[in-house]
């Protein structure tokens, strides 16, 4: 199915709506209540079911959340979406709120003498409500977790998604359930534990080779599971997903709903994560049988296996090829007028299903023509959609799933001439781009230590911008995994294997966007001639190979090693893609790919 232009915002039915939850929370005896844009699963990707904070206040970005107080309702956005949420809301009754900068506990002091405020146990993490609660410390503003507010209000809620599941071979997977089930098995009975608790529905789907259609675009199924110390699951599931899967004898099948009711019952020390599982969990397990502890599934499930790294170069082979097509059709369409962002998303995802290996796009297209694409998570509507124009950038954001990989992809493109300044902003974020993709460093470093390299020529010149500069990306999976991340924040150690996205931008609300993005994967950094062999370093392996635009270059800015980087990449991408494409796309990409 291709993507839908639907409008899911409807900023008219806020009012009405928020009105309608303040009378809920009077008759519970709740001065507030928080919305988070989170599922009981605390997956970033969330059903139709589990969008109330989408439906309750009109903004559909993929991370924020609300706070409901008797007179004021702060929708909580970091900077990813502080131009969005002003077009999706109603201003009149909803605040939007600047997070993280503004800390929610603050907040609430700010603006509630006193009462309790209610939140839902299974939509926020124990560590979430801990932090909350430590902001909330000496003041008579009190939280409980109560039955979900917004859910009692919502007549027509969607039902649960049923998504069928399906095995994801050993062909792509390169390790069998049952052999990772033992070595995390392992590390449990070292750690002495007898069980841990699996929530996130990419861990769940890591751990047992399953693949699933709970979530658009991400092939992920819900449900949870318990790893016990002897390397078997007992795996909570809607039977009706299973039709099509046959579990082998480790893994025990039980109904969905029975998981919550047998989490007293578990004996033994059991690992929870305090950063991922909700705080239902917890609560529910017996008083002094909880050991906080990560999810075991998730580093290994960021290290990827060789096989699941040549899965993802196949895939962004195939999916470098579709682009190129594309780029080459828009490059020859665009000047003469007529096109609009449906028109080019619609064209790009038709280039992808050609290549009759496409499972899904990765996430809903973001195209951006001119002012549009300042909106860094802008999904455009039927109601949205402007004209691709003369002389302005576009910027296109885009992904596939295939069985063997996941892609994501952003390039930012002229369309005749934009002038020099935007010139000057594209060639800044380029050479983040390079920077990041150039570097080496010592093992042991986090993403933390790597993300100012990719803002350096930005910041020489006043400029930033306001997302991290990279997150993790799965196999076959979500294309945003954690726990690994290029951002000021992020503190987990960069290890071989970990696939990652590379994409510096920069926005300038009401006149353009520049983003450029491929996805790198770390490796062993290769010997240096003559170079320190004392001191292990670790590099960027690039996956994605598609043209970036030469028109948008200020040559004379880059340095020598960075323009020789570019075009060995560019090389590189009419080597590996010239024989994929068509004739006419093969004419574009070699003026493309030509040498600065």
């Amino acid at each position: 199915m291709f993507q839908s232009f639907e409008t899911t915002a409807d900023p008219t039915a806020g009012p009405g709506r928020l009105a309608r939850l303040r009378d809920h929370l009077r008759g519970e005896g709740l001065a507030g209540f928080i919305v988070p844009r989170a599922d009981v699963h605390q997956g970033e990707y969330v059903a139709a079911r589990d969008e109330r904070l989408g439906w309750l206040t009109g903004f559909t970005g993929s991370a924020g959340f609300a706070v409901v107080l008797p007179e004021v309702a702060g929708v909580f956005i970091d900077g990813r979406y502080r131009v969005q949420v002003k077009q999706q809301v109603d201003l009149a009754v909803f605040t939007p709120v600047p997070w993280p900068e503004v800390k929610p506990g603050d907040w609430m002091r700010a603006n509630l003498a006193e009462g309790v405020v209610g939140f839902d146990p299974w939509l926020h993490t124990a560590d979430e409500i801990a932090k909350l609660q430590e902001t909330l410390a000496g003041s008579e503003v009190k939280l409980r977790g109560v039955a979900n507010a917004v859910d009692a209000i919502w007549p027509d809620q969607p039902a649960a998604p049923c998504g069928a599941a399906f095995v994801h071979p050993m062909e792509f997977a390169g390790e069998s359930s049952e052999a990772k089930r033992a070595r995390l098995a392992e590390v449990l009975r070292a750690a002495g534990q007898d069980v841990a608790v699996i929530t996130l529905p990419d861990s769940l789907c890591w751990l047992l080779n399953l693949r699933g259609a709970d979530v658009p675009r991400n092939p992920i199924l819900h449900g949870f599971a318990l790893l016990r110390a002897d390397a078997t699951v007992d795996l909570y599931v809607d039977a009706a997903k299973m039709r099509d899967v046959v579990l082998d004898a480790g893994v025990r099948l039980h109904p969905v709903e029975k998981f919550a009711a047998g989490l007293p019952k578990l004996a033994g020390v059991v690992r929870v994560d305090k950063a991922t599982a909700p705080l239902a969990v917890s609560q529910a397990i017996k008083k002094g049988r909880v050991v906080w502890g990560d999810d075991p599934c998730r580093l290994p499930k960021a290290r990827k296996n060789p096989v699941e790294v040549e899965g993802m170069r196949q895939a962004h082979l195939r999916d470098g090829a579709a682009v190129v097509e594309f780029l080459a059709w828009l490059d020859d369409a665009a000047p003469k007028g007529g096109l609009t962002e449906i028109d080019v998303v619609t064209a790009l995802e038709g280039y992808r299903r050609a290549t009759n290996a496409l499972h899904d796009i990765s996430f809903d297209t973001i195209c951006g023509a001119g002012p549009n694409g300042a909106i860094m998570h802008y999904r455009v509507t039927a109601e949205s959609n402007r004209a691709v124009g003369q002389n302005e950038l576009l910027l296109v954001d885009s992904g596939a799933q295939f069985k063997d990989g996941t892609t994501d992809i952003t390039r930012t493109v002229a369309v005749g001439d934009p002038g020099a300044e935007a010139r000057a902003c594209y060639t800044r974020v380029l050479q983040g781009m390079i920077a990041i993709s150039r570097v080496r460093w010592p093992k042991g470093l986090a993403g933390r230590d790597l993300d100012a390299l990719a803002r350096f020529n930005l910041w020489t010149a006043g400029q930033d911008f306001d997302h991290g500069t990279g997150h993790g990306v799965g196999a076959f999976l979500s294309v945003h995994e954690g726990p690994q991340r290029l951002s000021r924040v992020s503190e987990v150690p960069l290890e071989p294997g970990m696939i990652l996205s590379n994409e510096p931008g920069y926005y300038r609300e009401g006149a353009f966007g520049i983003r450029l993005e491929n996805l790198i994967v770390v490796e062993e950094a290769p010997a240096l001639p003559g170079g320190d062999a004392h001191r292990t370093q670790l590099g960027f392996e690039t996956l994605t190979f598609v043209p970036l635009d030469r028109r948008l270059i200020l040559t004379d800015r880059l340095s020598p090693d960075e323009r020789d980087w570019l075009n060995a990449y560019h090389a590189a991408v009419l080597a590996k893609l010239g024989a994929r494409v068509s004739a006419f796309a093969l004419a574009w990409l070699q003026a493309a790919c030509a040498p600065l």
